[in-house]
């Protein structure tokens, strides 16, 4: 099948052109979020290709089950289904100010759609803006729960300075580099959004149910459990494809080896996006996971402007990076290789400097005292020595030691 009946329609839940589909589908998809796991595989590929009314009744009924799973599982699955209240689901949402978002919906971002049969069967989510259209201009920043201060730091520097540049801060809603993100991204004033591993009427951890209940207020949370479900280790894991899905690049602040974040990171390689790493101590365990990736596909970078660079638009391009510029730098050529031909600390004849810098010594003396005019050399005798200044200069702002 093809996903579209004879009148154009999405029978796997949503309608052609962003039209959205019909209560009954919306409906079905809620009760499938009951009954099946998120980026359950076998579930979507029934879905794919049997459709969403289909899936339902078989799971409804009392007939042959569904090809792919064990008797023992799709026991599991009809228990599952016997529960579920997808009525009940939707009259919770609408007293809590959540919506249901669908394949086919206006706002359903259709880079989900990469997933396969791991897309998503909809989407819960809290907040006024338009999740799709905020998706279009998107980076996720993740990283370690347990960070260092220095990627704390790190993370705010980097989601302010997106969020100063238009774009929208993606991330987890965890402790550490998740909190971070978001916290850098609302104190610029600019747009985040958490992808949540729960339902988004319970903010998970629950030390962040004051910044979870601010991002609902100023952006977006988002989740694919129904509400009043709890997050379980599967579910993170499983959540990160969706944060990966979602944006144009996945940026890596800090993590081990064993991370989450790597997760997101690797389903954002797998997706053709930016994956994207900010170097820290090669002592710190906490960065071997992020130089991991940054030893394959990975781009290291240092500041929102580099990310922008990647992940933005043509043109929109980091400034380029250089060192202070000295007086040395200001230099004719020919006047700095005279300079640098003088020994750090005895005066030279005119010849010898000419030798060294490989000119006559017309040139070398003609060079030594324009340097003189400008305080880099001084005579002493018949011989040319260095000054202060000059050996500060040459020596990159260190006088000798």
């Amino acid at each position: 099948m093809n996903g579209r009946d004879v009148n154009g329609r999405d029978v796997n839940g949503g309608g052609v052109n962003g039209g959205g589909g019909s209560a009954d589908d919306r409906l079905a998809r809620v009760f499938l979020g009951r009954v099946l796991e998120p980026g359950d595989e076998v579930g979507g590929q029934w879905v794919r290709e049997r459709g969403v009314p289909e899936v339902v009744r078989r799971l409804r009924s009392d007939g042959e089950p569904l090809p792919g799973v064990t008797a023992r599982r799709w026991a599991g699955l009809r228990a599952r289904a016997g529960r579920a209240e997808p009525e009940r689901d939707l009259a919770v949402a609408r007293e809590t100010g959540v919506r249901f978002v669908c394949p086919g919906d206006a706002e359903w971002p259709g880079t989900l759609d990469e997933l396969g049969d791991a897309r998503p069967l909809g989407l819960w989510v809290r907040g006024r803006p338009s999740l799709r259209m905020w998706a279009l201009r998107s980076v996720a920043v993740v990283g370690a729960r347990a960070c260092t201060e220095y990627g704390a730091h790190m993370t705010a520097a980097l989601a302010c300075g997106l969020a100063e540049r238009g774009w929208v801060v993606v991330s987890g809603g965890a402790y550490g580099v998740d909190g971070a993100a978001h916290r850098g991204a609302l104190g610029a004033g600019g747009a985040t959004v958490a992808v949540l591993a729960c339902g988004v009427d319970q903010p998970y951890p629950r030390g962040h149910t004051e910044l979870i209940n601010r991002i609902a207020e100023q952006g977006l949370v988002v989740g694919e459990l129904p509400p009043g479900e709890h997050p379980t280790p599967s579910r993170f894991i499983l959540r990160n494809r969706v944060i990966a899905a979602l944006t144009r690049g996945t940026v890596v602040v800090e993590a081990a080896y064993r991370s989450g974040s790597l997760v997101t990171a690797r389903a954002a390689q797998r997706l053709g996006r930016h994956t994207i790493g900010v170097p820290g101590p090669a002592t710190s365990g906490l960065s071997t996971g992020v130089h991991e990736l940054l030893r394959g596909e990975a781009v290291l970078v240092t500041d929102a402007a580099e990310i922008v660079e990647l992940v933005g638009d043509m043109g929109e391009l980091a400034p380029d990076r250089r060192g202070p510029v000295l007086p040395r730098d200001l230099l004719e050529p020919g006047a700095r290789r005279v300079l640098a031909a003088l020994p750090a600390r005895r005066p030279a004849a005119a010849e010898e400097v000419a030798r060294e810098a490989r000119t006559t010594p017309d040139d070398a003396i003609a060079r030594l005292y324009e340097l003189k005019a400008l305080g880099y050399v001084e005579r002493h005798g018949d011989g040319w020595k260095l000054t202060r200044q000059a050996m500060v200069s040459v020596r990159g702002g260190r006088p000798p030691g």
